[in-house]
């Protein structure tokens, strides 16, 4: 490359300027494993220490709880049936969970309890004899719980659901009766008021899983814990994104493929890429609409996220293993693509939650046999353990990082726990973030050419940016 200020001369310092979309993000293959109880994990023990590829291996916990790597720690701050501010006992089954910013550099998470039965926990319920619901905790800098209460309840199976950009939660019922599996909101600045308690019947009556928002148009992703689920957007009449806008209605659909016979999604491979159109549906009766429309069958959808442009969803037990999927689908170009299938328990065993990482990378949660994990991925297809729940019995869920990025909280299902984890974690990294929405398909490896591979080594860039570089239409040769 001769010319840096023309199109096929970028260097490497203005292709990335100029956006970059992947010069570090094309997959780098398989990582090695070593044993851990039950199972085994993807080998950390050669991964640097930056976070970039791990942390290093797990260290087992002391306390026979949770393993996480040298130099990170961790404190339970909040237990199923100790006492609230308020004196109520702390529900259990805790599930998803979300993180806002607080005053006085608090930090608020909103925490579901996938409960049923009843009667409701709350003073002001969407129904008395519910007793799902959502608590709140007000966690201060040095990782103190200042207060603890109930956000909302009276609702059923809060399994996950997804933080509005406007500092709201969108809490789900995973279930579906004719008044129940419907997605409220919840305000932690203002518990249990009517909001609460207000279903978004036009978001849907199914049994909801999780949900994210495209922050740049408003819309609504969900996911649907069922065997088949569909894929959802919902688009608000309202789209001043504020909270008790989503109230104001809107349109629900699901995503569908034209011109194929088999709507399900196990005949899909990694790195294929298809052009979605969304059906619309009746909300009341969205299933038996998506069904009959043919709209993607997948086999039970779990976590949701959106990040830098991307919605982020995982299949929990799809693949040609049954050890799950991760899919990205891209708003601005309507495409949905297989990112990752787990082929090894080694690196995948049903993911359930997931999360991205302020610096970038795609975090999931399992919830499989034995010692669940939480596993990461790099935007060039490095798979990494970064904790193991020792308590084989129960779930780990709800990952989410606080405002600022210096602490990870994720819950144990049961009996409950939420956990507050800190240490070396990297920084914040929007770059590298952005590079994970451009990402090459995992286990896709860059095929380049003994010319493009000099070129590189001329430019002084690896062979992995020499390829994102092709891919992208610069010329290296």
């Amino acid at each position: 490359m001769t010319n840096a200020n023309s199109k096929n001369g970028l260097n490497r310092r203005d292709f990335l300027k100029a956006g970059g979309m992947g010069a570090l993000a094309l997959t780098i293959g398989s990582t090695g494993v070593i044993g851990f109880g039950s199972k085994t994990l993807a080998d950390s023990s050669v991964n640097p220490t930056s976070g970039f590829g791990g942390y290093g291996p797990l260290v087992p916990d002391p306390k026979g709880i949770l393993d996480l790597p040298k130099g990170f720690h961790y404190e339970i701050i909040s237990r199923e049936g100790d006492l609230m501010t308020d004196g109520t006992k702390i529900p259990g089954a805790f599930d998803g969970m979300a993180a806002f910013e607080g005053a006085n550099n608090t930090t608020i998470l909103v925490r579901n309890h996938e409960l049923s039965g009843g009667p409701a926990f709350g003073s002001n319920p969407y129904d008395a004899n519910a007793n799902g619901g959502t608590t709140a905790l007000v966690v201060g800098p040095n990782r103190n719980v200042k207060k603890e209460y109930v956000a909302s309840s009276g609702t059923i199976r809060n399994c996950a659901g997804g933080a509005t950009p406007w500092g709201t939660w969108l809490t789900c019922e995973e279930t579906r009766t004719e008044t129940h599996g419907y997605v409220f909101e919840v305000d932690p600045q203002q518990p249990e008021n009517d909001l609460s308690k207000t279903p978004i019947k036009e978001m849907g009556r199914f049994s909801h899983e999780a949900c994210a928002i495209d922050p740049s148009t408003g819309y609504v992703y969900l996911t649907e814990d069922s065997n088949p689920s569909y894929l959802y957007r919902f688009i608000p009449n309202d789209l001043s994104q504020k909270p008790g806008s989503l109230q104001k209605g809107g349109k629900l659909y699901a995503a569908a493929i034209e011109a194929v016979t088999d709507p399900s999604a196990s005949t899909f491979k990694t790195g294929q890429t298809f052009n979605i159109v969304w059906k619309e549906l009746d909300p009341h009766l969205c299933r038996e609409d998506a069904k009959a429309q043919k709209c993607i069958e997948f086999s039970r959808l779990e976590g949701a996220f959106f990040q830098e442009g991307v919605f982020w969803f995982d299949d929990t037990s799809a693949g040609d293993k049954k050890l799950g999927r991760i899919y990205r689908y891209v708003p601005h170009t309507n495409t949905l693509e297989l990112f990752y299938e787990g082929n090894d328990a080694r690196e995948m065993e049903y993911p359930d939650n997931i999360c991205c990482t302020p610096w970038g990378d795609l975090w999931y949660a399992e919830d499989g046999s034995g010692q669940d994990r939480i596993m990461g991925i790099t935007p060039e297809g490095k798979v990494y353990p970064f904790a193991a729940n020792r308590l084989s019995d129960s779930e780990l869920c709800g990952p989410t990082f606080s405002p600022d990025g210096h602490t990870l909280f994720v819950n144990i299902q049961s009996p409950g726990k939420t956990f507050a984890i800190w240490g070396p974690f990297q920084r914040r990294n929007s770059a590298r973030a952005r590079e994970m929405s451009y990402a090459a398909p995992a286990h896709l490896a860059p095929q380049v050419s003994e010319k493009v591979a000099k070129a590189a080594e001329a430019q002084g860039m690896s062979v992995l940016e020499a390829a994102a570089f092709e891919r992208h239409g610069v010329k290296m040769s």
